[in-house]
Formats: C-alpha cells, structure tokens, sequence
C-alpha cells in the first residue's frame, strides 16, 4: 500500500473542503432551486437545515475520517466495525454516481465559456443549449471535462487537490462579489432581491412538502455529504486541528457562496422578467445565457460567470473522483495517476447516457438528490449516534477544545434530528421519484 499522503497546511484542508463543497449545486443549483420553491422560502427552510441537520452532519464525517485516516470504506473495518462498511459504500457508489452527470454539466460549462467568448448563443440561448446539451459534442466535452478533474488527482493531495484549490476558491469568490456588485446596478434588483429575501410563511406551510425534500438534497449536495468527500478529505488531517471550528467555517463559507449567487442570478433574471426556476436542468445555460445578451457588457459578464461556474464544477468534481481514488489507492499496488486514470474512464463511460439524453441526466440527478444522499447520511447517523458515539465523542474533542454540553447537543443532534429529517425527507423524496420516474419512463422508454 502506497504512503499515505496529508495536507501541507490546515488552510489547504479548508480551502479543499469548501472547494468540494462550493460547485455547480450552489451557483448552478441554488437558484434554480430557490426559484422553483417559493424563492426566500426555500432559503428559509434550506439554512435551517444547513445548521440543524449539515453542520452536524459534516461533523459526522471529519470524525469517522480523521479517527480512522483511511478512505471512506475501510475506514469502518478500521474503526473495528467492518458491517458498516456499507455506509461507506452507498457514499462512495454514490459520488462516484454523481461524479458521472456533474461531468456533463462540466462540459456544457466549457462550451458555454466558449460560446461567451463569441457571442455564439446570444441570438438563441435555447437554441443554443438544444443542441449542444446532447449528443457527439456533449460526450466529448464530458470527455475533456473528465480529463481535467483526472489530471489534478493523479498530482496526488498536496500538489494536485490542495494546490488547485488555493487557487480556485479565492477566485470563485473574488469574481462572484464582483458580479454580484455589477448586477445590484441593474434597473429591477430592487424586485430579485424581494423575491430572494422576502419570505411568505404561507408559502412555507403550504408546500413543506415539496421544498423539504429539496432543501435537504441541495445541503448535502452543496456540502459533499453522504458522498465520502468529507470522510476522504479529514483523513489526510492532522490530530491538533478542531473539528468544530473547521466544520463551522467550511459549512457559512458553502452557505455565503450560495447565497451570494441568488445576489447575482436574481437581479438578473428580475431585470429582464424572466420567470425564477424556470429553464429545468439548463437554467443556468437557457435563461441566464439569454439574459447575457440582452445586458450590456453581455459577452464579458458571460465569459466571468461561466469561468466561475467551471472552477466551480472542477473543485467539486476532484472531491468526487477522489473518494473512488483513495479506495483503490490503498487497496491495490497500482499508482496514484494509474488509478486516477482508470476510475475516470469509467466515470466517464457511466456518465455517456446522461450526454446523450437529458432525461437520463434528470433521472440521475433525482435519484442522488431523493435516495443515494439521504440514505449514506442516514447510515452514518445510525453507526455514529448509536454504535459508535463514545469513539465519535472523543474524536471531536481533540484539539478542540469544546464543551460536555457541545458534546451533548451534537450527540443527540445525530441520534434524533439527523435521521428524523432524513426520514421524512426519504419518503418526501420517494413519491417525488415514483411520480417523475413515471414520466422520465413514458419519455424515454415510450416514446
């Protein structure tokens, strides 16, 4: 088995972390699941369940990772309970399962930051989209999109994952504050930020049903729970760091980046009366596209906003192909660059439906979203809360600092709140999966 590797600084595990988390589930989904949910309504119930069910929940996975320092997996055998492997392999199946589909998004961002350059797809942003969405072309910018996140694994944890995310966060946020300031100048931001901002209690309690689900799956998305990232990541840390202080600055770093990008989509989408939510799995692509060439400055403002969107997609993307590397890294005799290489093709032979036909992209995404997420947090809940919460408990406290009742709190947090909201949110999230699966089945099997 290869030595294993560490970061070079806990700044480096930070930036890595909220590189994982900060990717297309905030600036290309978090508005789009705002605007399908009521707007400040779903912001509503998604921070109370960032810090009542995610912050806990991140906690989960830094303590069973850095207790153990193996990949998600092996790290319950290590912890001496190798039944639960199973949490590890639901997280790990299920970032190497979102890893295939996010790759295709990646692509569509390097077409469009492309077509910003030129101008290509301001006549017709539908268009547009229709036709490079699927098909060939969307296959090969899968392609290279893959070949991207496979060349800055195989560099290994220091110089390849830490290295480029130094580098990509800083820029995510630099540039989104950036645009986030030019769109606060356009005539209608007065009217997106009252949609953003402005929650409607009766809007809550009229469709909890619909926005739970949602809300839940965009805070794991956008966390890197229940994918292995954060088990993969806090394995490489050291023993002197505080969890809880780290967890707290990754989850309102991830929970800031979301919010400031409804601060740059909504003014946007308000200024020229396009409908929030609307555009399906393209929204970022059909609607904001079209908006870019109705703007002054359009073509610039497009080129910033895809360039961000693709660091965004590539330091979510290496967390994900890093969790199925760490595996076989320490399980087979093979190098880190071989190994990299190899799972990436298969991500990438996974992901081909989805850049073929979109429906099968839908259906990957709903049944990350509603199953695949809530079920690996689910089973770390249970092993932590009830098998192992002496162990988890000790963890935490090192070098932190933290009090008993801290402790407590958390502790309970995990037996109690974690899977009740996981629950609720799984049999929420399963009607949603039996009512669209009906429909993505008629369209793609029937014609």
């Amino acid at each position: 088995m290869a030595e294993r590797e560490t970061w070079e600084s806990r700044l480096g595990f930070i930036l890595a972390a909220v590189g994982s988390a900060v990717g297309l589930g905030n600036i290309w989904g978090f508005p789009f699941q705002a605007g399908q949910n009521g707007g400040a309504a779903f912001l509503v119930v998604y921070l109370a369940v960032v810090f009542l069910i995610g912050f806990p929940a991140i906690l989960m996975e830094f303590v069973v990772g850095r207790r153990s320092r193996r990949n998600p997996i092996d790290a319950f055998r290590e912890l001496g309970h190798g039944a639960w492997a199973v949490a590890g392999i639901v997280g790990t199946f299920t970032a190497f399962w979102i890893l295939s589909f996010y790759s295709v998004i990646g692509g569509w961002v390097l077409r469009y930051l492309g077509g910003s350059v030129t101008g290509a797809y301001f006549g017709d942003a539908t268009g547009y989209f229709n036709a490079v969405a699927t098909g060939p072309e969307a296959v090969a910018l899968h392609a290279v999109f893959m070949l991207l996140v496979i060349g800055i694994v195989a560099f290994g944890v220091e110089d390849g994952i830490e290295r480029s995310a130094k580098v990509m966060v800083p820029s995510i946020v630099v540039l989104l504050l950036g645009l986030g300031v030019w769109a606060s100048t356009l005539a209608n931001a007065g009217a997106g930020y009252e949609y953003y901002l402005s929650p409607d209690v009766d809007v809550i309690v009229n469709n909890i049903a619909s926005i739970l689900p949602s809300a839940v799956g965009q805070a794991f998305f956008t966390l890197s729970l229940g994918m292995g990232a954060m088990i993969a990541y806090s394995s490489y840390l050291g023993r002197d760091d505080s969890l809880p202080r780290d967890g707290g600055i990754i989850v309102i770093f991830n929970t800031l980046v979301g919010l400031l990008a409804g601060f740059v989509v909504f003014p946007i989408l308000f200024n020229l009366g396009i409908e929030p939510g609307s555009g399906g799995s393209g929204t970022a692509f059909k609607t904001l596209g079209g908006a870019f060439g109705q703007i002054p400055s359009g073509e610039l403002v497009g080129v910033v906003f895809f360039f961000v969107l693709l660091l965004a997609a590539l330091s979510s993307a290496i967390s994900l192909l890093e969790v199925v590397t760490s595996f076989a890294v320490e399980n087979t005799s093979y190098s880190r660059p071989t190994v990299a290489v190899g799972v990436g093709a298969l991500v990438f032979l996974l992901g081909v439906p989805s850049a073929l036909y979109s429906d099968y992209l839908m259906w990957f995404n709903l049944l990350a979203y509603d199953l695949f997420l809530p079920a690996a947090v689910l089973l770390l809940a249970l092993f932590i809360g009830w098998v192992y919460p002496s162990g988890a408990v000790d963890e935490l406290t090192q070098g932190s600092g933290v009090s008993a009742t801290f402790n407590t709190v958390w502790l309970w947090f995990v037996r109690i709140v974690i899977p009740a909201g996981i629950l609720l949110t799984l049999v929420l999230g399963v009607q949603e999966l039996l009512v669209v699966g009906g429909v993505l089945e008629s369209a793609v099997f029937l014609g």
